[in-house]
Order: structure tokens, then sequence, then C-alpha cells
């Protein structure tokens, strides 16, 4: 007489949400960066992660806030916080330009602003998002050097320079070698956080 075979006991999903927001923003990414900002849907990119339209909007809430956490953040401030015996703003134009010359980083991040240009809305959320981010950044830096003051300038200065160079690619900051833009961005950082006296 046959006995019924029991079916094999299916895999337990694992849950592990930080995996999931990790997962999600990455296929956020290749959708922004491959169909642009109008283009990419929520659902495209919840295929893409092999998750739920609803685990995203969970995860995220909405198509904008997904967008803004995919772009990639501002480096760690404990990176530049090291004393390398480097004056800091040699420091801070020195990390700010490794980061932005790494293809991998530059690629995503550059891909990222092109897309936000097909929708007038998205780009604007997009450059106060990325304003807002680098005035956390080295708010907490220069708030140990007394220069917390200076951070406003810090962030639209390094947020412009990131437009122009890497985003626009136009004009004589983008055709700068590496070494002379580090140098002059050292210069214009350096200005920026001393006081200098009034004639």
């Amino acid at each position: 007489m046959a006995t019924a075979q029991t079916p094999p006991a299916r895999p337990r999903r694992v849950r592990d949400p930080e995996l999931h927001r990790r997962v999600i923003l990455d296929a956020a990414a290749r959708a922004f960066a491959e169909r642009g900002y109008n283009r990419a849907t929520l659902r495209d990119i919840a295929r893409r992660a092999g998750v739920t339209h609803g685990l995203v909007l969970r995860h995220f809430g909405s198509k904008e806030k997904l967008f803004l956490a995919a772009v990639p953040g501002t480096r760690s401030v404990e990176d530049l916080a090291e004393d390398s015996g480097e004056p800091l703003a040699a420091r801070i134009a020195r990390e700010f330009v490794r980061r932005l010359e790494d293809p991998e980083d530059t690629d995503t991040f550059v891909a990222l602003m092109r897309s936000a240009t097909d929708d007038e809305h998205a780009a604007a959320k997009l450059y106060i998002a990325m304003q807002q981010r680098t005035d956390e950044t080295y708010r907490r830096l220069l708030g140990a050097h007394a220069l917390e003051h200076r951070v406003p300038f810090m962030a639209a200065l390094l947020v412009g320079v990131t437009f122009s160079r890497y985003v626009i690619k136009a004009g004589s900051l983008a055709e700068m070698s590496v070494e002379r833009f580090t140098e002059d961005l050292t210069v214009s950082i350096d200005a920026l956080l001393h006081e200098h006296p009034r004639s």
C-alpha cells in the first residue's frame, strides 16, 4: 500500500530588514540610472530586488524618498576626523575628491544626478537633500573646531563643485587635473574655514 509522501518543507524566508533595505537601494540605483526618475516605477524596483511592492513602500514610503536614499552618501566624518598631520582643509578636500574620483561611486552618483534632470521637482529635492546631508556631516566635524558657523557655506561649495565637475562636466573645474583640482579646492575650503580681518 502506497503511502503519501510528505512534501518537502519550504525553506524559511529570511527576515532581515537591513538586508532588504540594501537590496532595494541597489535595485533602485540601477532602475533610476537606466530609466530616469520619471520612468522608473516602484513595482519595477521591487521586481528587480525580488521583494514585494508593499515592502518597498514600508521601507521608504514613496519613490521620491527612495530616490534620495539611493544617492551615495557623504563620506563618514570619522575618516576626516583622523588627524593625519594635514591641515583640516587639505584633509576635507583630499577625501572629497578621492570619493568622487572613484569610478564605481562616481558612476552611480552621476547617473542618479542625471536621472533627476527629467523632473524639475525631483532635481530640486535632490539638491536640497544633498545640501542637508553634507551639512549634517560637516557640522559634526567643524563643530569640534569651533567652525560650525561655516557649515552652510561648506555644504554649498561642495554641492556646487560636485555638479560642475562630476555631473554637468563643463567649465574650468571639469577640465582641471585631479591634482590641480584638489589643490584649488583646498585653498577654497581653507578660505571658508578661517576668519580673515576686513580691511
